[in-house]
């Protein structure tokens, strides 16, 4: 019957009855079925993944229908692994399953927005100025329209713009900028290239062009473990999560695996089944103690003290009384352990460990004529002193013997660990004690600032005649846990219930674990180690890197690691895992980012070091020198303000700086020219007089801030953003929530900076944001740019999680006007080739580069500290100051280069980590795939179009993706330790990944020497695994695992060895009593900001679904004992806040978190239900409100082996959990919704 007639009431169909007429059978209108069976049909799947910064680095099918995506699921096609090993999938987590809704949300950048009181004097300056660069200078000669609308940013006031005219108006900025201050005063930051490479590179493309400041991510995030290139020279190394399926013992350190390793996860439950023991050792009963055989709760910030005592065990068990060859053979060859240092003596008799032994040191310099003041000596078996191969004197200047082979000067050897059995003295040795140190908040054990140890020495004639004691690294490691060697040392533990310094029953005072606990632990992970020669494992979280003494925690688990002989053992090792930091193909990456095949070097600059000056938090800083200066140093060798260290070590060229002189940068060759003089020597000559002073000294002059800043690929002020509130005063110039006032007591003050009474707020000409939604970054932005998502650009994506290469993929057209990154950059540089014409031409840039890692250079300063400034030595560019090079820039002509492939890499060819290669037939390679530019300044190269051709210019280069690149940079490092090394690619010499590739399936990488580990079917990826196998030297002082750090600033701050140091205190609470009660009592508590379950950063936090699982809003763990105390109750709104902020919400009230510390989950965005702070008066802050940036002297030391600048690899960072806050019940909930709050907003109307 006619579906149109079963419409109408009097029409009806008969129906077939059945079952004696209670059934009865209707031909009704079944179209609404088809809904359903619609819902799951599809046009075409595209595989992608997410740009997200966790990780997962998850393969992804994403379905498009009608031209849109609709859903996405799980790829499950990953290359097999070997048959005794799980295979990678399922990877993936709720979030991203979630991330589709994003696309077509009402949070999604559709188009340009500008802020409208910017965009309305813009039009004004435009209408009386024809040249774009003339406007904005008008507008910025106007102070008061300038901080008219800088005053608005964070209120509102958007409006739509248009693409040509936002491009004109950065454009216009940027050159002006350029022209009147300099290129180093445009800044850009954007976070972990792995995850979107092509999308990173195509904004620091474009800023190291035209000479504009890239900033650093891993150290400001605090994810860079500082411990990790002081030991090793490496960033970080890690195993790709399948090697914990090898480990047969496996010890969960403050990470979370199932929350923040979700894809990973099922690797540490499936270990189990082979009988693997998990340990968790967590402050809060986090999800990981589930999966764990037994959980240690240490009181949190202890944990140096918890992993000390359990070394402890292990060297007396395993090293002294039932000594273990694997062991200590693993230690001879693998440690500077056997490496000797030379004693000082002290004026009370005693000794204080100096500087490691060098052949320089000796007569003749032990018949070492390269470089002998950067080899390390050794005792032999027989009592000789040998210079064993390996240590960075071999790596330069000379080439075969940078290898671990067992020999010393020709011959093979058996170094000596302990002089125990050839000492010529026994001698007292003092070693740093923090233990007494009184922090209310934490529980100490009543020290001696010195202790005083029993070492046996060896005496010693130097070549200037005098007669030294030395003692080995061994040795002295030994005493320094307090290990009792029959010598009478009074400070060594007698038994495990002893509370003396490293001992169980002193660990269990200070962090709360009962000594037995301690001792079992401890002799499980050895005797594993020892059973199965080093499948012991280590599985770190960022939060204990987190701490401002991070670097004592890490290196106490990694000495345990050493100890036992686990790095670099397949199953074992350090296992260190935070941000998606494993860029695999970076060294062809670099070249494209840093637009290496252009110009060299780039300008790149520390983040924490950035932030801490020119968002004015080094004025609000109360922690003195004093205070974390070892008692064995000298007090007035070590004055003045950490802000003065950081500007000391910029100087001396440990530290990059930005901007980098008081001086514009392209005004210095005229200047030289008309002295008769380079420009490398002028400006050495002008910052000796003082006539030019480097710009941090004057960080308040008006002339020495950063004035333009690109972000992107990143939430800056709604995650990373140490400081939150600092930067929205000093560097937006709009309202903040600080409560402190910068410090007034002399003490306090810098010696080396100047300091301004009224400091520069709203240093920031122009914040430009790219993203795909509304962030809290793009809330304070001046202008906001629509990127494509993940699912609407072509990009690839990397991770130490596994060892594959995948694409994101342009599944649709970017929606509404969004354009991917590499599209936004491309037209930005279009536009200002354009407009810089007639404002500047071809340039000569002075770049100041501090010295590098992995570079000749770091052989600059042989350990004797001297400030020329101060006038301790001259200035010698690249020695004793940054290295002073000149970059040619020809801006009209940066289009043309930022669309191709550079002359360069065919000239210099390319490299990393201290080896090089060429690169001709790669370039040639790229001129067939991506074609060439036909004319102009760029005639005959290979054309950079698209992402897909930048894509293939990194594949193309990096040995990871090239077969044959692979071999040429295995042979090139054979070079440097005389070892055939290229049987490691050879099987792979013909192999090249092409981008469609790894679109048809993930693609594993090749093995390549830029990394410590192997791409292997036999093996999974574990760092170190090639040092020890293939006998390829550490990048350190002694070419081994270093565990005796001498550089002057080090054992300065007491940190030459290993100690315990309990957390500081920033006096974040004091300054307080301007804040009046609200009747609610209030209780001072730690606050920790671990990764949150139901986002990544704040990606996801603001996603429907995800909000929809989780509380919907800002949230506080908090323990019972402390919500009684201050009678909150579960989903009560609190404050939390102290002299750096405040910020609200609601408190989850929970057994599983112990009193004393409060825990918010990080990058909660403050555009999600957020009230009004009654502290404040403002909308509640997010967790950064409450924090503050604080640097460490000894992460600004460089110019010395493994201790050099690398951009990401060392420098200060970002921690922040030592910080305290107040915490009370809300009395009122204000929405702050009233008429006159909104009155902005309905201006952006």
């Amino acid at each position: 019957m006619s579906k149109l007639l079963d419409r109408f009431r009097y029409f009806k169909q008969k129906g077939e009855s059945f079952a004696d007429g209670h059934g009865q059978v209707y031909h009704n209108n079944r179209d609404w079925e088809d809904g359903y069976r619609q819902r799951w049909q599809y046009d075409k799947i595209v595989r992608s993944t997410h740009g997200v910064n966790c990780t997962g680095s998850c393969s992804w099918k994403i379905y498009v229908k009608n031209g849109l995506v609709t859903w996405e699921t799980q790829q499950t096609d990953y290359p097999r692994t070997r048959p005794d090993l799980p295979n990678h999938e399922p990877r993936g987590c709720p979030r991203g399953a979630s991330f589709s809704w994003y696309l077509y949300s009402a949070n999604r950048l559709k188009y340009p927005m500008v802020r409208k009181a910017l965009l309305e004097l813009w039009r004004e300056a435009r209408r009386e100025h024809s040249d774009p660069v003339v406007a904005w200078d008008a507008l910025m000669s106007d102070a008061e329209k300038s901080r008219q609308y800088k005053a608005q940013r964070g209120h509102g006031g958007f409006v739509r713009a248009e693409w040509q005219e936002m491009n004109q108006l950065i454009a216009a900025a940027n050159i002006w900028t350029i022209k009147h201050y300099g290129p180093d005063r445009v800044a850009g930051f954007s976070p972990i290239p792995a995850m979107s490479m092509v999308s990173y590179a195509a904004g620091t493309r474009y800023l190291s062009l035209i000479g504009g400041t890239c900033l650093s991510f891993y150290d400001w995030y605090c994810d860079l473990p500082p411990a990790s290139p002081m030991t090793w020279g490496e960033q970080t190394d890690v195993p790709e999560s399948a090697d914990w399926y090898n480990a047969s013992y496996i010890i969960a350190w403050g990470s979370n695996v199932p929350q923040t390793r979700t894809p990973d996860a099922h690797f540490f439950t499936e270990v189990r089944y082979k009988g693997t023991k998990t340990i968790a050792i967590t402050p809060d009963y986090a999800e990981v103690a589930k999966l764990s055989d037994e959980w240690l709760a240490p009181k949190q910030g202890t944990d140096s003290a918890l992993a000390m005592a359990m070394g402890h065990v292990i060297l007396n068990e395993f090293h002294l009384k039932n000594p273990s060859d694997y062991f200590l053979n693993y230690v001879r060859q693998y440690t500077d352990m056997p490496m000797l240092v030379v004693l000082e003596a002290r004026e009370d008799g005693s000794y204080a460990p100096g500087r490691q032994l060098r052949a320089a040191d000796l007569m003749d310099n032990l018949g070492e004529e390269n470089n002998p003041q950067w080899k390390t000596v050794a005792c032999n078996a027989d009592g000789r002193l040998v210079v064993p191969n390996g240590s960075i004197g071999f790596r330069w200047g000379e080439k075969g013997k940078w290898n671990l082979e067992q020999h010393a000067n020709g011959s093979a050897t058996q170094l000596a660990l302990s002089l125990i059995d050839q000492k010529d003295a026994v001698v007292d040795v003092g070693f740093p004690c923090f233990d007494g140190l009184e922090n209310p908040q934490f529980r100490h054990v009543k020290q001696d600032g010195i202790l005083l140890h029993k070492l046996p020495v060896k005496l010693l004639t130097l070549a200037d005649g005098r007669q030294v004691p030395v003692a080995s690294v061994y040795d002295l490691t030994l005493a320094n846990y307090g290990i009792d060697r029959q010598l009478d040392d009074r400070n060594c533990a007698q038994d495990y219930n002893d509370v003396r310094p490293c001992s169980p029953a002193w660990a269990e005072q200070i962090c709360g674990v009962h000594r037995s606990q301690i001792e079992k632990i401890a002799r499980e992970f050895a005797s594993t180690a020892h059973k199965t020669h080093g499948r012991s494992m280590i599985i770190l979280g960022a939060g204990i890197n987190h701490w401002y003494h991070m670097d004592m925690s890490y290196r106490a688990m990694i000495n345990m690691l050493v100890f036992c002989g686990c790095v670099g053992q397949s199953g074992g090792g350090w296992a260190h895992y935070v941000g998606q930091e494993k860029l695999r193909p970076q060294t062809g990456w670099s070249p494209l980012a840093f637009a290496l095949d252009w110009n060299r070097p780039p300008r790149q600059m520390n983040s924490t070091s950035f932030f801490y000056n020119h968002a004015s938090q080094w004025r609000f800083e109360k922690l003195q020198i004093k205070e974390i200066l070892s008692p064995l140093a000298n007090p007035k060798d070590y004055t003045g303000h950490l802000l003065d260290f950081n500007v000391r070590a910029e100087r001396m060229g440990w530290l990059p700086s930005s901007p980098q002189l008081n001086v514009n940068p392209l005004t210095i060759e005229a200047e030289a020219r008309q002295a008769n003089m380079t420009a490398e020597a002028w400006t050495a000559e002008a910052l000796k007089s003082g006539t030019v002073r480097m710009a941090s000294e004057q960080p308040d002059s008006g002339t020495n801030h950063p004035r333009n800043m690109f972000i992107w690929r990143s939430n800056l002020l709604g995650s990373s953003g140490k400081g939150h509130e600092y930067m929205l005063r000093y560097l937006l110039g709009t309202e903040s929530g600080i409560q402190g006032q910068p410090v007034d007591d002399a003490a306090l003050m810098p010696e080396d900076v100047e300091w301004q009474t009224e400091a520069l707020e709203g240093k920031l000409d122009l914040l430009v944001t790219l993203d795909f939604r509304m962030s809290s970054t793009c809330l304070f932005s001046d202008i906001v740019l629509p990127t494509a998502t993940w699912y609407e650009k072509d990009d690839m994506n990397t991770s130490d999680m596994h060892p594959f290469i995948h694409p994101l993929s342009a599944a649709v057209d970017p929606a509404w006007e969004s354009k991917s990154d590499w599209d936004i950059y491309k037209g930005l540089a279009k536009t200002f080739s354009t407009l810089c014409q007639g404002h500047l031409g071809e340039e000569t840039d002075v770049v100041l580069q501090p010295i590098q890692h992995d570079s000749p250079a770091e052989l600059a300063q042989t350990g004797d500290i001297a400030d020329w400034k101060q006038g301790q030595c001259d200035l010698i560019p690249g020695k004793t100051a940054p290295h002073i090079v000149t970059v040619k820039r020809d801006y009209p002509a940066t289009y043309e280069r930022f669309t191709s492939v550079g002359p360069l890499l065919e000239k210099l060819g390319n490299g990393g980590k201290g080896i090089s290669w060429n690169t001709d037939k790669e370039v040639e390679l790229l001129r067939k795939l991506n074609y060439v530019k036909a004319d102009g300044p760029a005639k005959g190269q290979p054309q950079i179009n698209s992402a897909i051709d930048a894509a293939e210019v990194i594949l193309t280069l990096a040995p990871e993706t090239n077969g044959q690149v692979a071999v040429k940079a295995w042979n090139a490092l054979s070079e440097f330790t005389g070892r055939e090394h290229a049987h490691l690619a050879l099987n792979k010499e013909d192999e090249k990944i092409r981008f469609r590739d790894i679109q048809a399936q993930p693609r594993k990488i090749i093995s390549s020497p830029t990394w410590s580990g192997l791409e292997d079917e036999h093996v999974s990826y574990n760092a170190g695994y090639t040092n020890v196998h293939e006998l390829i030297p550490w990048r350190t002082l002694s070419g081994r695992q270093q565990l005796y750090q001498d550089h002057p600033w080090m054992r300065a701050f007491g940190e030459s060895l290993v100690v315990y140091r309990p957390p500081v205190d920033t006096r974040s609470l004091e300054g307080l009593k301007h804040i009046p009660s609200n009747g609610f009592p209030e209780k001072a508590l730690n606050f920790l900001t671990p990764h949150q379950k139901w986002g990544i950063h704040s990606t996801y936090s603001d996603n429907l679904l995800m909000l929809t699982l989780s509380r919907g809003g800002p949230i506080v763990w908090m323990s019972e004992a402390d919500a009684q105390e201050l009678g909150i109750e579960d989903n009560d709104w609190i404050e939390v806040f102290n002299a750096n902020g405040a910020l609200t919400a609601r408190a989850v009230v929970s057994q599983r978190v112990p009193a004393g510390m409060t825990m918010m989950y990080h990058a909660q965005e403050r555009l999600m239900n957020i009230p009004g702070s009654e502290v404040t008066g403002m909308r509640g802050g997010i967790h950064n409100s409450v924090t503050r940036a604080c640097p460490k002297p000894t992460h600004m030391i460089g110019g010395y082996a493994q201790l050099a600048y690398g951009f990401n690899y060392y420098g200060t960072v970002g921690s922040n959990r030592d910080e305290f806050i107040l915490v009370r019940k809300m009395k009122q909930v204000n929405w702050l919704d009233d008429e006159g709050r909104d009155q902005i907003q309905e201006t952006a109307k």
